[in-house]
């Protein structure tokens, strides 16, 4: 297994990833290109899988019975998660908004 530092540490550049593509999508999609828009909410949602999966095989190794510590960098990385999330969920309503909207140049 890889050191726990290194799991947690590709979990949040993942959630970070997840984030930025989907934040990338709604600037996209302000400018009205759809396309482009379209295909960074999918690279946000790939990366999201991969954290999730990363996630996963956290919750497994700890049994729910902390086996792994739980420090800040943990903590850190599942709120990065979790945000990107959400920035996925609103993003995907904003862009559907800005499809219905005349592009304003």
């Amino acid at each position: 297994m890889e050191d726990l530092e290194s799991i947690i540490m590709e979990l949040l550049v993942n959630a970070g990833s997840a984030r930025s593509q989907a934040l990338t999508a709604l600037q996209l999609a302000r400018k009205g290109d759809f396309d482009g828009a379209e295909k960074a909410m999918e690279e946000s949602h790939e990366y999201v899988k991969h954290a999730h999966k990363i996630q996963t095989q956290l919750i497994g190794l700890d049994e729910g019975s902390g086996k792994l510590p739980v420090n800040l960098i943990t903590v850190h990385s599942q709120d990065h998660l979790m945000n990107a999330m959400v920035i996925q969920d609103l993003a995907g309503d904003m862009i559907e908004l800005y499809r219905r909207l005349p592009l304003v140049k």
